[in-house]
């Protein structure tokens, strides 16, 4: 293995530490690898993230602004400014993680900036239509909000235009930062903690799905296929669209709510399947599923592309609406696939693995750049 001459100084950058998720669990993994490395963030909610409590984290000027931690859409406009405003002039390498701001940092004419992109800011490039219709907010702020969504995408290229070398999280990120950015970016899968779930030989008949409540993620696909057909769903996590998604279930339906990792294990091993109606940039709770052994039933679009293998870790369905569901639903036999199968596929996204290549391309990307340096100067 090659080893980073030198001992560079490393900062870490993400975009901010409001809720937990995908995201976060990287920005862990970072932290854990690099102990020394501090994190740059526009907003952290210690309350939301104890597990960050203990380490360097660094926030912007936007921490001291009123409601700042509740109502952090507010200061979206000075966001870009915010990120701008890190003092990271005496870092060798920094390392940010992205689905907004922090690839936007200022850094040295010498350092190395990566960014792990898990993807181009969806409400600036891929989903600004449906963000603009789908916002709760008067009128007046919907009438201002396209004029700063332009500015903000204009910035959105600059800053991507300051990053020395990009990671996508999967395949269907780097189209994106190629189609969007119009950079070249190499594949590097997020961390699953595939130890943590396992194999039960007692399944029961529900079928499940789970994560964030909110309106691109399209829970009512599968809720309004699952009380048509009557047949039993369990839903864990919250967000906005609850309460629609509440007004559309049946009896069948079974909200969850916040659930602990313990019995969010639980769920995976004993469902029937898990349902997945989403195009995700890659969908970690699809690879925790098939590490506790069940299929996956998912729409034929983004990350689940890479991660599920049809008739052999689950099946998939071609249009995002409950008619197409129903009927993949009404023929699906899950005793026809094989748990030990499906969990050693899923393996191949697990957390030691993520570690490895991403040490080793930060570990060659520096040297290239010493190299390459060194032979200018000479």
């Amino acid at each position: 293995m090659i080893k980073i001459p030198s001992e560079p100084r490393i900062a870490l950058v993400h975009d901010h530490l409001i809720q937990h998720g995908g995201a976060e669990r990287v920005l862990e993994i970072l932290q854990n690898l690099w102990p020394n490395a501090p994190t740059f963030t526009l907003l952290y909610n210690q309350k939301e993230l104890p597990f960050f409590k203990e380490k360097n984290i660094q926030t912007s000027f936007l921490q001291k602004f009123p409601f700042a931690l509740q109502k952090y859409q507010w200061y979206l406009p000075l966001m870009p400014t915010a990120t701008e405003s890190y003092d990271l002039s005496s870092y060798d390498i920094i390392i940010s993680g992205s689905s907004a701001f922090s690839k936007g940092v200022i850094t040295g004419h010498r350092s190395m900036h990566v960014c792990y992109c898990h993807t181009p800011t969806r409400y600036l490039w891929s989903d600004t239509t449906s963000y603009v219709e789908e916002l709760k907010q008067s009128r007046f702020v919907k009438w201002l909000l396209p004029p700063l969504l332009s500015y903000l995408r204009l910035w959105d290229k600059q800053a991507a235009d300051r990053v020395d070398q990009f990671i996508a999280n999967s395949k269907t990120v780097r189209d994106r930062i190629e189609k969007y950015y119009r950079r070249p970016s190499f594949v590097i899968h997020p961390p699953v903690e595939v130890e943590k779930f396992s194999i039960t030989n007692h399944p029961k008949n529900y079928f499940l799905a789970g994560g964030r409540l909110v309106a691109y993620k399209r829970f009512d696909i599968i809720v309004e296929a699952c009380t048509r057909l009557r047949l039993p769903l369990k839903i864990f996590g919250t967000g906005p669209m609850q309460k629609d998604l509440e007004r559309l279930a049946g009896p069948t339906i079974e909200f969850l709510g916040r659930v602990s990792d313990k019995d969010r294990a639980k769920l995976y091993a004993e469902c029937r399947a898990y349902l997945h109606p989403q195009e995700e940039d890659f969908g970690i709770t699809v690879v925790e599923a098939m590490a506790s052994g069940r299929p996956v039933i998912a729409y034929r679009k983004g990350g689940a592309l890479e991660t599920v293998i049809e008739g052999k870790t689950g099946l998939f369905f071609d249009h995002q609406n409950w008619e197409n569901l129903a009927h993949i639903l009404l023929g699906f036999d899950s005793n026809s696939y094989n748990p030990e199968i499906i969990r050693s596929h899923a393996t191949n996204f697990r957390t030691e693995r993520f570690k490895e290549q991403i040490k080793n391309f930060i570990e060659h990307a520096w040297e290239e750049m010493n190299q390459s340096s060194y032979a200018n100067r000479n």
